[in-house]
Parts: C-alpha cells; sequence; structure tokens
C-alpha cells in the first residue's frame, strides 16, 4: 500500500534482514505486514503528536480520502521540518525492527 510518506522511507535493510531467516514465505509475508503496520502507526503517532485537535481532525480526513497533496500542504503549513521528524522516527524503529531481527538469527 502506497502512503503519504512512502517516498521518504525505504524498508528494504529489513526485508533483507527478514530474508536472513528460515521462515516460510507465508510468515515472511505476515511479518512485512505487522512491519509495515508498525511502521504506520508510529510515523501517525508522530505526526498527530504535532497537531492541534482542530489540525488533527483535517489530517485524519485528507487520510481517509488518501489526498496526499492535501495530507503534505497541511502538515509543511502547520509543522516545521515534518519530513526529518517522520524520516528520525522511521529510522528509529527501523533500527529496533532490525536489531530484534539479526537477534532471532542468531538463536
Amino acid at each position: 500500500m502506497k502512503h503519504f510518506y512512502t517516498h521518504l522511507i525505504e524498508i528494504e535493510s529489513v526485508i533483507v534482514e527478514l530474508d536472513k531467516l528460515d521462515l516460510s514465505e507465508e510468515q515472511k509475508i505476515h511479518l512485512t505486514g505487522l512491519i509495515d503496520s508498525s511502521l504506520h502507526h508510529t510515523i501517525l503517532d508522530a505526526v498527530l503528536s504535532e497537531l492541534s485537535l482542530e489540525d488533527k481532525r483535517v489530517f485524519l480526513n485528507h487520510l481517509q480520502e488518501d489526498d496526499h497533496d492535501k495530507i503534505w500542504k497541511l502538515l509543511n503549513e502547520k509543522v516545521e521540518n515534518i519530513e526529518d521528524k517522520i524520516k528520525k522516527v522511521a529510522d528509529d524503529l527501523k533500527t529496533e525492527i532490525e536489531k530484534d531481527l539479526k537477534e532471532a538469527r542468531s538463536k
């Protein structure tokens, strides 16, 4: 699924670590979905924490409509350095997931 932040985030490094585990294709697909969901919720939490109550309503409406242009217009008007903030929380989560996957592989 293409999210409004997809152009900012790459998860290939996580997928590479996931592929190193001895898992069935079904398990890999399931874990990839969980990783995507975790990333999505982490980014939404970071974005929402930067917005006022009214701006949260507008943002969620744009999100529901899947209108990426309106989402970015709102975020860039209301939140300073929003792209950097999204990248940071995504990178932090990816690092944690990669560490967990490496640990799981070593057991």
